[in-house]
């Protein structure tokens, strides 16, 4: 009787281990995700854009020109619906600056928008004739489809900021990107990504960040997100004790 007895607890115990492990490994995932679009648009031309270039900008020129770059990524292609986002990190390549320390600040857009096949000559940073479906200063999808407000729709309040001086890698880590993340991936109509937005309050602010079409794979841009697996958490402790019930049972 006494060896029943402490076989049936040895078992409880391992069950409940078991268990409560299993939990907590299968809470923790890492997932790092490519660009699925993005592009440039310029503000000298409602007709110029970017879209298939290795490059895409952020700042004003020397000549007064505004330059913002768009970036999406596949959230709820890549991660369970039910996950918990617990950070994110944006990290793009600087590749060419002529300027000096610049705060560029990420801002969720609210609109969709295209990236065409409009490839800019030489560095890139005076555009090329928008084709269909690009976006451009004034248009979400060229040529038919605009912008409610010229310069791209976007939330006005930042969602991550980083400080961009010489050429090298950049990241941007923000707690509002994590909340960016988990309402695209509750509701992934919503994904429209972020903008880049430079110094636009002085001239000779841009900055040149490489493409997720880069010739050189290692500089295009990439999404690292860490998130609490649904797996077993949906499992309410009712269902849990059964399974410690049955394996005490045996």
């Amino acid at each position: 009787m006494r060896d029943s007895v402490r076989h049936g607890a040895t078992m409880l115990v391992v069950a409940l281990v078991l268990v409560l492990t299993q939990s907590r490994v299968a809470q923790a995932v890492t997932v790092t995700l490519e660009g699925v679009k993005d592009n440039s648009i310029y503000s000298e031309s409602g007709s110029e854009s970017n879209g298939a270039g290795d490059h895409f900008f952020a700042g004003r020129t020397n000549t007064d020109s505004i330059r913002r770059a768009l970036i999406a990524f596949p959230v709820a292609d890549s991660i369970p619906p039910c996950a918990s986002i617990t950070s994110v990190t944006l990290t793009l390549h600087v590749s060419r600056t002529t300027s000096a320390l610049q705060t560029v600040t990420l801002h969720r857009l609210i609109a969709d928008w295209g990236e065409g096949t409009s490839h800019a000559p030489g560095q890139e940073g005076k555009g090329a004739a928008a084709t269909p479906n690009d976006a451009t200063w004034d248009n979400t999808f060229f040529p038919g489809t605009f912008w409610t407000n010229t310069g791209g729709d976007y939330n006005p309040v930042g969602s991550g900021l980083q400080s961009v001086g010489a050429a090298g890698f950049y990241s941007w880590a923000d707690a509002a990107m994590v909340t960016d993340v988990q309402m695209w991936l509750g509701d992934p109509g919503t994904n429209f990504g972020w903008m880049l937005i430079g110094n636009e309050a002085a001239n000779h602010t841009s900055k040149r960040f490489d493409s997720r079409t880069n010739a050189t794979a290692a500089n295009r841009p990439v999404l690292v997100v860490d998130y609490e697996d649904c797996a077993g958490i949906h499992e309410g402790p009712a269902l849990r004790w059964g399974k410690i019930k049955s394996l005490y049972r045996k």
